[in-house]
């Protein structure tokens, strides 16, 4: 059996999947948030939890996390969970459940995911990418993800967002110290700012595309800038990786016009003489990142 967990900003999620790829059981509970001790123990309880029905038998854990453990450290870095940065995540959750465990970016498994069963099935290359709380993306090839020899493969939501207009510059301030990265325009807080800055009305990322399909003419601008943003963000990774697919997940990955607006928008950005860009939604929805995280372990 292979035991998945994906440790969000606000909840952590855990699956149970059997030797034929079956679902045998799945967990959900609130992250304890700037906790980290807490966060170990909810992490090894929930484990203990989805492994009771092996009894006894073999079974392995992977874990979707923010961030990456650091090749040269053996510490969490770039994890908008900041709790758990500069930490040694990896041996501390060993440590509590007595067993080894992989570990991966959170986007990192979503493309593994999708590229297994879901949305990018049988692609030879995927970005997949969580537009949610912030701005991730995973690069995957023929199953495998890439995370690099920093460990930070696919980690596009820290790169300035490219071919930036005079009135985007210096660009919003940015938890990780720098200004304008992708993840402050991108990400759904990021969305809600720049539509507070364009209007004077404080909205969530939900109710802005509520208010988008309710043909709400601000909203509608609002999300106008983000799709064009999105596809210059895109376009710098396709002009450096260039995936076959490219999977969206995450809570703003159901934005209206999005994933059918995205290959226009990149299109113009993209260094080729003719493109053909596959934008897909994760087909496994808020699943992707467990079920990739359980697949960091062949069967």
């Amino acid at each position: 059996m292979r035991i998945g967990i994906d440790l969000g900003g606000t909840k952590i999620a855990g699956i149970a999947i059997g030797a034929d790829d079956t679902v045998v059981s799945v967990a959900r509970e609130p992250t304890p948030r700037n906790n980290y001790d807490a966060t170990i123990a909810a992490i090894a309880a929930m484990v203990g939890e989805l492994a009771e029905p092996a009894k006894g038998h073999d079974y392995s854990v992977g874990i979707g996390m923010p961030g990456s453990v650091s090749r040269l450290t053996g510490k969490v870095q770039n994890a908008n969970s900041t709790w758990i940065n500069g930490r040694a995540f990896q041996a501390d959750v060993e440590t509590a459940l007595d067993h080894s465990v992989r570990l991966a970016n959170d986007a990192n498994c979503l493309a593994v995911s999708e590229a297994h069963d879901g949305a990018a099935q049988d692609a030879e290359s995927v970005f997949g990418v969580i537009l949610g709380t912030g701005c991730g993306g995973g690069l995957v090839v023929d199953g495998r993800p890439v995370s690099g020899h920093h460990r930070i493969g696919g980690e596009w939501g820290h790169n300035p967002l490219p071919w930036a207009r005079p009135e985007e510059q210096p660009g919003p301030p940015c938890w990780c110290g720098r200004t304008g990265c992708l993840e402050t325009w991108l990400s759904g807080p990021g969305l809600s700012n720049d539509h507070l800055a364009h209007t004077g009305v404080e909205l969530s990322a939900e109710d802005i595309g509520r208010a988008a399909e309710a043909a709400d003419m601000q909203a509608l601008a609002t999300l106008t800038r983000h799709l064009d943003r999105c596809g210059r963000g895109m376009a710098h990774v396709i002009n450096v990786f260039d995936p076959e697919v490219i999977v969206i997940g995450g809570g703003l990955s159901g934005l209206s016009g999005l994933i059918e607006g995205l290959p226009d928008a990149i299109a113009p950005h993209v260094f080729a003489d003719a493109v053909d860009i596959r934008v897909k939604a994760a087909m496994h929805g808020p699943e992707s990142g467990v079920r990739g995280a359980a697949r960091l372990w062949p069967r």
